[in-house]
Protein backbone atom coordinates (compact mmCIF):
# COMPACT_ATOMS: atom_id res chain seq x y z
CA UNK A 1 0.00 0.00 0.00
CA UNK A 2 1.08 3.30 -0.63
CA UNK A 3 0.27 7.10 -0.96
CA UNK A 4 -1.06 7.56 -4.90
CA UNK A 5 -0.64 11.38 -5.43
CA UNK A 6 -0.25 15.21 -3.93
CA UNK A 7 3.17 15.58 -1.74
CA UNK A 8 3.98 12.08 -0.45
CA UNK A 9 2.88 10.42 -3.74
CA UNK A 10 4.49 6.92 -4.23
CA UNK A 11 5.44 6.46 -0.10
CA UNK A 12 5.07 2.98 1.05
CA UNK A 13 2.43 2.86 3.91
CA UNK A 14 2.71 0.14 6.85
CA UNK A 15 -0.35 -2.10 7.30
CA UNK A 16 -1.21 -4.05 10.33
CA UNK A 17 -0.48 -7.32 10.39
CA UNK A 18 -3.86 -9.48 10.64
CA UNK A 19 -7.23 -10.16 9.46
CA UNK A 20 -8.64 -7.89 11.25
CA UNK A 21 -8.48 -4.44 9.24
CA UNK A 22 -8.58 -4.36 5.29
CA UNK A 23 -6.86 -1.59 3.83
CA UNK A 24 -8.52 -0.42 0.82
CA UNK A 25 -6.63 -1.10 -2.32
CA UNK A 26 -5.00 1.13 -4.21
CA UNK A 27 -7.08 1.30 -7.42
CA UNK A 28 -9.82 1.90 -5.27
CA UNK A 29 -8.24 4.61 -3.29
CA UNK A 30 -7.33 6.45 -6.63
CA UNK A 31 -10.98 5.74 -7.67
CA UNK A 32 -12.26 7.21 -4.68
CA UNK A 33 -9.75 10.51 -4.52
CA UNK A 34 -10.15 11.32 -8.44
CA UNK A 35 -13.72 11.80 -7.44
CA UNK A 36 -13.23 13.71 -4.43
CA UNK A 37 -10.29 16.01 -6.12
CA UNK A 38 -11.76 19.30 -6.22
CA UNK A 39 -13.43 18.96 -2.15
CA UNK A 40 -9.97 18.20 -0.67
CA UNK A 41 -7.87 20.98 -0.73
CA UNK A 42 -8.61 23.02 2.68
CA UNK A 43 -10.78 20.34 3.51
CA UNK A 44 -11.23 19.20 7.47
CA UNK A 45 -11.46 15.31 6.50
CA UNK A 46 -12.48 12.13 9.19
CA UNK A 47 -11.12 9.05 8.42
CA UNK A 48 -13.25 6.62 10.99
CA UNK A 49 -12.01 3.07 11.72
CA UNK A 50 -9.21 4.40 10.12
CA UNK A 51 -7.11 1.24 10.18
CA UNK A 52 -3.05 1.91 8.78
CA UNK A 53 -4.83 5.90 8.38
CA UNK A 54 -4.43 5.62 4.75
CA UNK A 55 -7.48 7.17 3.61
CA UNK A 56 -6.79 10.03 5.80
CA UNK A 57 -2.95 10.23 4.73
CA UNK A 58 -4.11 10.16 1.13
CA UNK A 59 -6.24 13.26 2.11
CA UNK A 60 -3.09 15.11 3.45
CA UNK A 61 -1.26 14.50 0.91
CA UNK A 62 -3.59 15.97 -1.27
CA UNK A 63 -4.32 18.77 0.54
CA UNK A 64 -6.58 18.39 2.87
CA UNK A 65 -5.62 21.12 5.88
CA UNK A 66 -6.54 18.40 8.89
CA UNK A 67 -7.56 14.97 9.65
CA UNK A 68 -8.98 13.01 12.00
CA UNK A 69 -7.96 9.41 12.66
CA UNK A 70 -10.54 6.86 14.79
CA UNK A 71 -9.48 3.82 15.71
CA UNK A 72 -9.74 1.61 18.09
CA UNK A 73 -7.34 -1.37 17.67
CA UNK A 74 -4.19 -1.16 19.58
CA UNK A 75 -2.03 -2.57 16.75
CA UNK A 76 -3.44 -0.33 14.34
CA UNK A 77 -3.84 2.87 16.02
CA UNK A 78 0.81 2.30 16.40
CA UNK A 79 0.64 1.66 12.34
CA UNK A 80 -1.30 5.42 12.21
CA UNK A 81 1.20 7.02 13.92
CA UNK A 82 4.36 5.15 12.44
CA UNK A 83 2.32 6.11 8.60
CA UNK A 84 2.03 9.68 10.11
CA UNK A 85 5.92 9.91 10.89
CA UNK A 86 7.02 8.75 8.34
CA UNK A 87 5.06 10.79 6.12
CA UNK A 88 5.67 13.57 8.41
CA UNK A 89 2.12 14.88 8.22
CA UNK A 90 2.43 14.67 12.31
CA UNK A 91 0.59 18.68 12.23
CA UNK A 92 -1.79 17.75 10.27
CA UNK A 93 -3.20 14.92 12.32
CA UNK A 94 -5.64 14.29 15.26
CA UNK A 95 -5.36 10.90 16.50
CA UNK A 96 -8.22 9.53 18.45
CA UNK A 97 -8.02 6.14 20.16
CA UNK A 98 -11.50 5.39 20.58
CA UNK A 99 -14.31 3.38 19.51
CA UNK A 100 -15.71 5.60 16.21
CA UNK A 101 -19.10 6.07 17.81
CA UNK A 102 -17.95 7.52 21.19
CA UNK A 103 -15.06 9.51 19.37
CA UNK A 104 -17.17 11.42 17.42
CA UNK A 105 -17.94 14.33 19.75
CA UNK A 106 -13.99 14.48 20.21
CA UNK A 107 -14.37 16.34 16.70
CA UNK A 108 -13.84 19.90 17.28
CA UNK A 109 -13.96 21.01 13.56
CA UNK A 110 -16.74 21.00 11.23
CA UNK A 111 -16.04 18.12 8.53
CA UNK A 112 -15.53 19.06 5.13
CA UNK A 113 -15.41 14.86 4.46
CA UNK A 114 -16.19 12.16 6.65
CA UNK A 115 -14.62 8.36 5.66
CA UNK A 116 -15.63 5.17 7.16
CA UNK A 117 -14.87 1.51 6.41
CA UNK A 118 -16.26 -0.55 9.44
CA UNK A 119 -16.27 -3.66 9.85
CA UNK A 120 -18.76 -5.19 7.34
CA UNK A 121 -21.53 -6.54 8.58
CA UNK A 122 -20.92 -4.99 11.91
CA UNK A 123 -24.19 -2.72 11.74
CA UNK A 124 -21.54 0.05 12.85
CA UNK A 125 -21.85 1.91 9.76
CA UNK A 126 -25.40 2.62 10.99
CA UNK A 127 -24.82 2.83 14.21
CA UNK A 128 -21.82 5.54 13.49
CA UNK A 129 -24.63 7.17 11.32
CA UNK A 130 -27.11 7.80 13.98
CA UNK A 131 -24.96 9.61 15.98
CA UNK A 132 -23.33 11.74 12.86
CA UNK A 133 -27.14 12.56 12.17
CA UNK A 134 -26.82 14.43 15.52
CA UNK A 135 -23.44 15.60 15.66
CA UNK A 136 -22.15 19.09 15.45
CA UNK A 137 -19.05 18.10 13.25
CA UNK A 138 -21.40 17.39 10.56
CA UNK A 139 -23.16 20.32 8.42
CA UNK A 140 -25.35 20.40 5.35
CA UNK A 141 -22.41 20.30 3.43
CA UNK A 142 -20.92 17.26 4.87
CA UNK A 143 -20.07 14.61 2.66
CA UNK A 144 -20.29 11.23 4.96
CA UNK A 145 -18.67 8.30 2.13
CA UNK A 146 -19.69 4.88 3.41
CA UNK A 147 -17.48 1.57 2.70
CA UNK A 148 -20.03 -1.66 2.78
CA UNK A 149 -20.17 -4.30 0.83
CA UNK A 150 -21.70 -4.67 -2.55
CA UNK A 151 -24.66 -6.05 -0.99
CA UNK A 152 -25.37 -3.98 1.84
CA UNK A 153 -29.00 -2.28 1.77
CA UNK A 154 -28.23 1.81 1.82
CA UNK A 155 -32.13 2.37 2.92
CA UNK A 156 -30.40 1.45 6.43
CA UNK A 157 -28.29 4.28 5.87
CA UNK A 158 -31.09 6.68 4.70
CA UNK A 159 -33.19 6.12 7.80
CA UNK A 160 -30.98 7.48 9.83
CA UNK A 161 -31.35 11.10 8.26
CA UNK A 162 -29.35 11.15 5.42
CA UNK A 163 -30.03 11.37 1.43
CA UNK A 164 -28.18 9.27 -0.57
CA UNK A 165 -26.03 11.29 -3.51
CA UNK A 166 -24.64 8.56 -5.26
CA UNK A 167 -22.99 4.74 -4.92
CA UNK A 168 -19.97 3.85 -6.57
CA UNK A 169 -19.53 -0.05 -6.48
CA UNK A 170 -16.15 -1.73 -6.96
CA UNK A 171 -15.97 -5.64 -7.61
CA UNK A 172 -15.94 -6.48 -3.83
CA UNK A 173 -17.29 -3.84 -1.91
CA UNK A 174 -18.98 -0.10 -2.86
CA UNK A 175 -18.91 3.24 -1.57
CA UNK A 176 -22.10 5.52 -0.26
CA UNK A 177 -22.23 8.71 -0.81
CA UNK A 178 -24.60 10.70 1.65
CA UNK A 179 -25.20 14.04 3.25
CA UNK A 180 -27.20 15.25 5.56
CA UNK A 181 -31.21 15.53 5.60
CA UNK A 182 -32.63 19.16 5.40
Amino acid sequence: MRVIAGTARSLPLKTPEGMDTRPTTDRIKETLFNMLQTRIGGSVFVDMFSGSGGIGIEAISRGANKAYFIEYDKKALACIKDNLNFTKFNDRAMVINSDACSAIDRIIDEADIIFMDPPYESGLDVAALRILSNAKCVTEDTLIIVEASLDRDVEEFTSCGFVLSKEKKYKTNKHVFLYKED
